[in-house]
């Protein structure tokens, strides 16, 4: 996949079918749009992703947001997914004062080469938001690319959308959370040393440090598996502080696999989040964490 990251000065091998949008948490709603370009990509066009960075959310709110899927997550899915053209367009002062009509001549039609759009009915660019769907429909017309505007996907009644998406997450209703978005929210990165507690207990287990832009669910136990190497093992996670044996205020996930025995400190793995299971909460010794640690392993192979 190439990445065009930094630059508003580029220009793309050939036609393309582009799908416009946020794509936080790359839920199904935004799947819909992907299929779309996908699908166009058979036919000869270069499949392309037009998403901006930072997010309008962390531009425009002057701060830093904490996103479903990170840059990095959405590098890795687009290139899973086999996405041609990723353009990760840089938003400052100058670009987002960019007339929409601008955009569309000079970027999409310009240097992207845009054959086809798929874009969802909230799309919005250009100075103040003023570009829509039924400007890109209008546009295309005239400069010859066809535009496909995607209703919003909905599941029970309601649409999909990554505010509703964060919401479920904030609450812990992880069922609900794989529902919209079709997989399991999932924490990735490489595997650092922790301090070791597990194994003094019979109970290694391994440790990420989320990055500081990730969004977490509530401090807590979840019933989980973790996929490394192509492979995926039943596991049960704590993402939290871990309070009875530390008193460091760092977030982090650490998770026993079942029936795994490998060294794979610095590896990255994948760890899915499944299932709510109680609060993080500080025992009063570490013999009274191992007893309750026990007693989530054992539900774990029964749910898991």
């Amino acid at each position: 996949m190439q990445l065009i990251k930094g630059t508003t000065d580029f220009m793309l091998d050939g036609a393309c079918a582009a799908a416009i949008g946020k794509f936080d948490g790359i839920h199904r709603g935004h799947q819909a749009l992907l299929e779309n370009i996908l699908e166009r990509k058979k036919r000869g066009l270069l499949s392309a992703v037009f998403t901006f960075d930072p997010t309008p959310a962390a531009f425009f709110g002057k701060a830093a947001v904490r996103e479903l899927t990170t840059r990095e997550e959405k590098r890795r899915i687009f290139r899973r997914l086999g996405v041609d053209v990723l353009i990760e367009f840089p938003l400052c002062a100058e670009t987002a004062s960019m007339p929409p009509e601008t955009f569309i001549e000079e970027i999409l039609a310009g240097r992207m080469r845009a054959a086809y759009v798929a874009a969802g009915t909230d799309v919005t660019f250009g100075k103040n938001g003023a570009g829509d769907g039924a400007m890109l429909t209008a546009c295309g017309k005239r400069l010859g690319f066809s535009v496909d505007i995607i209703d919003k996907v909905c599941v029970d009644g309601r649409e999909i959308s990554s505010s509703r998406i964060r919401e479920e997450l904030q609450a812990g209703h992880m069922e609900a959370v794989q529902e919209l978005i079709g997989f399991p929210y999932s924490v990735t990165g490489d595997v650092v040393h922790g301090k070791q507690i597990g194994r003094t207990i019979g109970m290694p287990t391994v440790n990420l440090l989320p990055p500081g832009d990730k969004l977490l669910p509530p401090k807590g136990v979840y019933f989980s598996n973790v996929s490394y190497n192509g492979k995926h093992y039943r596991s049960i996670s704590n993402i939290g502080c871990k309070p009875t044996v530390s008193a460091e205020r760092v977030m982090g996930v650490e998770t026993y696999l079942y029936d795994f025995h490998e060294e794979i400190y610095g590896r990255e793995i994948t760890v899915n989040l499944l299932k709510f299971k109680r609060p993080e909460k500080k025992f009063d010794s570490v013999e009274s964490l191992k007893k309750q640690l026990e007693a989530d392993i054992a539900e774990g192979k029964m749910v898991n």
